[in-house]
């Protein structure tokens, strides 16, 4: 691993004051220290967030949870204000790796990493999220623009995530064995204003799915999603599963998380 200068911020001004396109912020550390370790990425500069309380922390207000960065997903998992409001956010953040990466990582960091098999992505698609950063409000679906990719800018900090609370969701995923990162994952979430299904692991970058929306729309049952027909196009193929076998876990698990509403 390469050496780099190490910064601890007091505060968000500080810590976007100190970036550049060459560093990195430092919060759970869960992909960025790994990478470095591997070779896969190096920085001049590390930018460790984790000190900056207004960062972390979990409110619940009538319409919404928002989550501060930094909160870890043991943290999210076990908050009872979380189980009650939006139960399936608080399942997801359970279902997250092992012990060790849920009581490291953290949310803001699993999203501006935007891997295309995590979890929080498709909650954040699946319940309207805004991520609030230092500069701007984002809408979720603006947000993820590729694999590894965001709308995010170099300076800009993830300050919290706020989610719309829904009628009724469930989160349901396909787990590799392994790491837990899914294989596919379908976030189904109704909201007074429509439904929306987040769905990751399944392309490069987590999407919502809107022909099942539209399906669950006029009918909201597991079987009205047999009349769907999921295109292989654009599905990831490797050596845990084909495109096709992954359009076909997109539609049971779809039926699965509907069930389970």
């Amino acid at each position: 691993m390469k050496t780099f200068n190490y910064h601890s911020a007091k505060d968000v001004k500080e810590a976007s004051k100190l970036s550049s396109s060459n560093s990195a912020f430092l919060a759970g550390g869960m992909t960025t220290l790994p990478s470095m370790k591997l070779g896969l990425a190096s920085y001049k500069d590390i930018i460790d967030i984790k000190k900056i309380k207004k960062l972390s922390g979990i409110k619940v207000s009538g319409k919404t949870v928002t989550i501060g960065a930094t909160t870890k997903h043991s943290e999210v998992a076990n908050s009872k204000d979380v189980k009650k409001a939006i139960p399936s956010l608080a399942a997801l953040a359970e279902g997250i790796g092992d012990p060790q990466v849920r009581n490291r990582g953290t949310i803001g960091g699993s999203i501006a990493n935007n891997d295309p098999a995590a979890d929080y992505p498709s909650a954040c698609i699946a319940l309207n999220a805004i991520i609030h950063t230092n500069n701007r409000k984002i809408n979720a679906d603006k947000f993820f623009t590729g694999m590894f990719e965001t709308s995010l800018k170099s300076s800009e900090i993830i300050e919290a995530i706020e989610f719309n609370i829904p009628q009724k969701s469930s989160y349901q995923k396909l787990p590799n064995p392994a790491s837990r990162y899914a294989i596919v994952g379908v976030y189904v979430a109704k909201h007074k204003s429509g439904i929306n299904v987040g769905v990751t692991g399944a392309k490069s970058c987590v999407y919502n799915d809107k022909d099942i929306a539209a399906t669950l729309s006029n009918n909201f049952s597991s079987s009205a999603i047999d009349s769907v027909k999921i295109s292989t196009s654009g599905m990831n193929s490797d050596m845990h599963a084909s495109s096709e076998y992954r359009a076909n876990m997109v539609k049971a698990f779809a039926k699965k998380a509907v069930d389970a509403c």
